[in-house]
């Protein structure tokens, strides 16, 4: 039988459930932490990973992912690794970009 055979389970310590319920209140929360922290909650709660990734706005495989490294890190498993994203061409202050103009 192909598939998966038991899903993994999460369970909370107090102070872990408020700091989730904390983060996803707060208004100044990124939309990414924010979909993790509600995804983890609910997956605490006994949701399907089905389920919780249908609530929070994820895929079942991004879930299993961010429930993976919850696990693993608990609560630092949340946050967005460093190097994410492509990286600038030009410097911030924009002196690069008038070098190679010309200007």
């Amino acid at each position: 039988m192909r598939g998966r055979k038991s899903q993994p389970v999460v369970s909370l310590s107090p102070e872990e459930r408020n700091a989730l319920e904390y983060r996803l209140r707060c208004t100044t929360t990124p939309l990414g932490p924010a979909r993790r922290c509600r995804a983890i909650l609910a997956v605490a709660d006994g949701l399907s990973f089905v389920a919780a990734a249908r609530q929070a706005g994820l895929t079942e495989k991004h879930l299993r992912k961010w429930v993976q490294r919850f696990l693993a890190q608990r609560l630092d498993g949340l946050k967005d690794r460093s190097g994410r994203g492509r990286k600038p061409v030009f410097s911030p202050r924009g002196s690069g970009a008038r070098r190679q103009a010309g200007l």
